[in-house]
């Protein structure tokens, strides 16, 4: 309890000094933002700390530089710094006080293979030599026709080299060392099978576990390594895998697994004996939550686990980390809080707050004390984040809805245009987070509804599934009926509402032009699907029929129901004479999660239709908007697009 009192003092103390105080930009009322400004990436992002918590490394980003910085946390000097403008790192980490782990990755050709693809790699960078080398290279024994070899799942004992898997020929997946200190080749540790999919490491550096699944067989099984051979300590048949291995404990007698609590249906984490391969009971488990993701070391022990919801819960084995968070959450009882990097002894914690009233700022905590780092993004003073709320409403059946609403500071919450803004996935959800879109939507004047529809996760198996096969149909009338909740209640404008989404929101977007066009006055599509018959018959060829890529996606779009005539009928390219509204459609041209030409082939229905539509090729796009250049250019394209339409 002394903690939590001394906890909530000093977040008190900082949240009064940092968040509520106006910038000096804030404080001119002549600052406006715009679109352009929303858009922006983060200017500090990637925070890593090192295991002494002598040292912080981030990552930088401006219009000019892209760039990794490390400086000394006592005497705030810079130590070290290099360009990432070319490899554009998705996430760093200390491997001692002088390395820094960069994965990154970058979308290029492949000699002798079709197309372009997303490769996935990992570099160090050497902070006293301030060289970055890669640790794994298609080519050093290492099969040149694979996208992802960025995965570590180990580090060696003196902390010099590091144990990454790979395909070391098209039909052998196994465990290479490669080297943290010097560019040197990779050296295999560990030969593989074809359907290896995972190693766990012994403390002693040895192959402790590896997991296999046979897309033909649907044979998922886990071995324990005994001298040379390999023991079966967990195999079942199934077409997608029910159980994911994660981790493993502090004494590395046991696996941390997660998978659906019978008695809650929520998922949870439970360990798997590396001796007798028995199942405990759940050791994470919530019934009103599922366990979403764990928090492990570079050698992947399980410290404990992070919960779904609007915004992040923790659970840790030590019931002292746990008292901290419960004191964190208690004093920030509507702000984001995540943890975004810790020391080995958790003596030091880089926390990101966002949410409320903040565009996100990152705190040390040390001691019982939470210093200021940096602002996340310093672009946008306080005063121009709006605000977010959580709700729930009541669909057409009954289902409940959970739903997020963000609106615009200093106007009454009444008779506002809106922008339906349904997520990705669609087995995801929102959060209480910053988005800059929906931020960019508010500042608008824009009431921003996010509704978490039938097949989102984090609400529980019964909504999750309920989603199953609904494409089209619930998931797209749970869209229509949080419209008509929020018109019941008068705070928006039924005759002034767009619908914007991009992947599956993108795909939302477009059902909602063509299968309910009286509901709203326009709609925006970015990287979405048009064509559901064509993006399974892609998966079908670029995964192989059997694969459980493909068995995931004919359950979650159609319940099992592949037949081409229910996939024509759900997909919105096929129903282009119900569209009575302008569509924008914006894709990247290298998007490999959802191919260009859904939307190529779409504006070009489009026009032959004579339809009100403009179309914007993102130059080197990816599916997640990730460049600046492309970020910029979408932003700036929906904000001319609504001010002509809505």
């Amino acid at each position: 309890m002394r903690l939590i009192s001394k906890l909530t003092l000093f977040l008190s103390i900082l949240l009064s000094l940092v968040i509520f105080m106006p910038s000096s930009e804030a404080r001119n009322n002549s600052v406006t933002l715009t679109a352009a400004d929303y858009a922006k990436l983060p200017e500090i992002s990637q925070l890593a700390i090192s295991p002494k918590g002598e040292r912080l490394a981030f990552r930088r980003t401006s219009e000019e530089y892209d760039l990794i910085i490390v400086i000394n946390l006592q005497t705030s000097e810079r130590v070290g710094m290099v360009n990432v403008a070319e490899v554009k790192p998705s996430f760093i980490y200390f491997v001692d006080e002088d390395k820094v782990v960069l994965i990154t990755e970058t979308n290029q050709k492949i000699s002798g293979f079709r197309g372009r693809h997303d490769i996935s790699t990992a570099a160090v960078y050497n902070v006293e030599t301030n060289k970055v080398h890669r640790l794994l290279e298609p080519g050093d024994g290492i099969y040149r026709g694979q996208s992802s070899i960025g995965r570590i799942v180990g580090i060696s004992e003196d902390g010099k080299e590091a144990y990454m898997p790979a395909w070391e020929s098209e039909g052998v997946f196994s465990l290479f060392r490669a080297n943290l200190v010097k560019d040197r080749p990779p050296r295999k540790h560990q030969k593989g099978r074809g359907d290896v999919i995972d190693f766990f490491m012994g403390s002693d550096g040895e192959t402790l576990v590896r997991e296999r699944y046979n897309n033909k067989t649907n044979i998922h099984k886990v071995e324990i390594r005994e001298g040379r051979k390999w023991r079966v300590i967990f195999e079942e048949e199934t077409d997608i895998r029910r159980f994911g291995f994660s981790g493993l404990t502090p004494a590395r007698d046991a696996l941390i697994v997660s998978k659906q609590n019978p008695s809650t249906g929520r998922f949870a984490y439970y360990k798997r004996s590396l001796d007798t391969g028995t199942l405990s009971e759940p050791i994470f488990s919530k019934t009103d939550k599922d366990v979403e993701s764990i928090i492990t070391d570079l050698n992947r022990i399980v410290y404990g686990v992070r919960y779904s919801g609007f915004t992040p819960t923790y659970e840790f084995f030590d019931e002292k980390l746990n008292a901290r968070m419960k004191g964190m959450e208690a004093a920030l009882p509507d702000q984001g809080i995540t943890i975004v990097d810790y020391t080995p002894d958790w003596s030091k914690i880089v926390f990101l707050l966002e949410g409320g009233n903040t565009s996100g700022i990152y705190v040390l905590y040390q001691d019982g004390n939470l210093n200021f780092i940096a602002a996340k993004r310093d672009f946008i003073p306080n005063e121009f984040v709006h605000g977010i709320q959580d709700y729930q409403y009541t669909a057409r059946d009954g289902m409940i809805i959970p739903s997020l609403l963000t609106l615009p500071n200093n106007k009454p919450a009444k008779n506002l245009p809106a922008i339906l803004f349904p997520h990705g996935g669609p087995e995801a959800y929102d959060r209480k987070g910053f988005d800059y879109m929906a931020q960019y939507f508010a500042s608008q004047g824009y009431a921003v509804i996010q509704p978490q529809f039938r097949g989102a996760t984090g609400f529980g198996p019964e909504h999750r599934i309920a989603g199953r096969g609904e494409w089209g149909k619930k998931m797209q009338d749970d869209l229509t009926d949080a419209i008509s909740d929020l018109v019941e209640k008068g705070t928006i404008n039924p005759e002034r509402v767009c619908i914007v989404g991009a992947s599956y929101g993108g795909y939302a977007a477009l059902a909602g032009a063509t299968f309910t066009p009286d509901v709203y006055k326009c709609a925006v599509s970015i990287n979405g699907v048009s064509d559901v018959e064509r993006m399974m018959k892609t998966d079908r060829r670029e995964y192989g029929k059997n694969h459980w890529v493909v068995s995931y996606w004919e359950k979650v779009i159609s319940q099992g129901n592949v037949d081409e005539d229910h996939l024509e009928t759900i997909s919105p390219i096929n129903h282009i004479d119900n569209i009575d509204i302008p569509v924008l459609l914006i894709h990247g041209e290298r998007d490999n999660v959802v191919k260009f030409r859904q939307s190529k082939n779409m504006a070009n229905k489009l026009e032959d239709a004579n339809k009100v539509f403009e179309f914007v090729k993102l130059e080197k796009g990816d599916h997640h908007l990730s460049s600046a250049e492309n970020r910029m250019n979408a932003m700036l394209a929906i904000d001319r697009f609504l001010k002509e339409h809505l």
